[in-house]
């Protein structure tokens, strides 16, 4: 999943930029041609017949169960005839070894993100990738502080699964969402898979559009966890979730990964119930009034640092009034802060672009987003997060 010369994954990475920075697309004015870079080589030794996801750090089990959930107040931005539709991958911490084993994806959905990007893998050995959440796996007693997760433009909520079960060992409830239309083997109920109609280079909604409507699917499952703003489930029932008694609603947040990092900020824009937000790689659009104290990580590649970023974080962090930090990581790529290279190196193919490893990528991921978590949603002061380290000669704290 890199940007390269072959004219399909090229159109596709096109588009992933595009999104990211929130722009619009092809067909609208502003839009961005397809960027250059050299062919992906695969170039790993003895690549595994089963890949792995990192061990969660945490002291919990982790359990996952599976929420669809439709907007019927709004249309879909894709397809009008049919309302909003969302999956969402609920992760939370667990007590035990119970339940069972979990899908990493199916084999279908799979098979449709490898078509698309043109990777050079076997859809069968990336689906096999194993994890550690548990389907029906009892809840830890207590309270937890929610985070939302959404995914890069024409990817599932799959490639966020190592973050998320992390985050649920340390004590988070985490819930990955699924926006329809937007992702390349993005799974629905019944096994069904949206027709990414958003990967269209030729689509003629802009970005703008689409990080604002992202934004709206997430306070709606907000809506359908922990109650509307006024305090009443949405729907007129109780919450979509089983288990919703677990999330602390006065200790929410949220982050993604490139167009999903755009979203959150959208999202903190309108819904005060987001106390703390991060953007992995993606473009930030934040109004003249800032965050109103919320803090706020931007975690991204060392070209965010440049003058010619297109992301332009340099002229978004002025206006951020909270806690802050931007690190860049050296050797990191578009992808690194997913599950992308964890898995795909394991199969053999090697981004040369990036050239941080998919363990190393995982580690510093991990350390930084979930220190900032526990330092802004459950108080818990993160030294880690004071400057550099010399555990992490990679990370760059930077200040424009």
């Amino acid at each position: 999943m890199t940007r390269t010369r072959n004219t399909a994954r090229g159109r596709a990475a096109a588009t992933v930029l595009a999104l990211a920075l929130a722009l619009p697309l092809a067909g609208a004015s502003g839009a961005l041609a397809a960027p250059s870079a050299p062919d992906r080589t695969t170039t790993a030794e003895a690549p595994v017949t089963r890949p792995e996801l990192p061990r969660p750090t945490g002291k919990y089990a982790v359990g996952r169960d599976t929420l669809h959930l439709v907007d019927k107040s709004r249309k879909d931005l894709w397809d009008p005839t049919k309302p909003r539709e969302l999956m969402a991958s609920m992760y939370y911490p667990a007590r035990g070894a119970g339940g069972h084993a979990t899908a990493y994806t199916s084999l279908a959905s799979a098979r449709a993100l490898i078509t698309y990007y043109k990777l050079d893998v076997p859809p069968a050995a990336y689906s096999s990738t194993r994890t550690y959440a548990r389907t029906g796996a009892p809840a830890a007693r207590g309270r937890f502080p929610l985070v939302l997760l959404s995914p890069g433009f024409t990817v599932p909520r799959s490639t966020l699964t190592h973050l998320a079960e992390d985050l649920a060992s340390r004590g988070y409830v985490v819930a990955t969402v699924d926006h329809a239309h937007e992702a390349a083997g993005g799974e629905f109920e019944g096994g069904r898979m949206p027709p990414c109609l958003g990967c269209d280079p030729d689509s003629a909604v802009p970005g703008s559009r689409i990080t604002e409507n992202r934004a709206q699917d997430l306070s709606y499952v907000l809506d359908r966890l922990v109650g509307g703003r006024s305090g009443t489930s949405a729907e007129g029932a109780g919450p979509a979730w089983r288990h919703a008694k677990m999330i602390d609603p006065e200790r929410i947040g949220s982050g993604g990964h490139s167009i999903g990092g755009a979203a959150t900020m959208a999202l903190m824009n309108t819904d005060r119930r987001v106390r703390a937000g991060m953007n992995m790689d993606g473009g930030i659009r934040i109004k003249p009034e800032g965050l109103r104290g919320r803090p706020f990580l931007m975690l991204g590649t060392q070209q965010t640092t440049q003058p010619d970023d297109p992301y332009d974080w340099a002229g978004a962090w002025p206006l951020m009034d909270g806690w802050k930090r931007w690190l860049a990581v050296a050797g990191s790529g578009h992808f690194t802060f997913t599950d992308t290279p964890v898995v795909l190196q394991q199969l053999g193919d090697v981004d040369p672009d990036a050239p941080i490893s998919g363990k190393r990528s995982a580690e510093i991921t991990r350390a930084y987003i979930g220190a900032f978590y526990d330092q802004h949603l459950r108080g818990i002061k993160q030294p880690l997060l004071d400057g550099p380290t010399p555990g992490n000669p990679e990370v760059t704290f930077h200040q424009p």
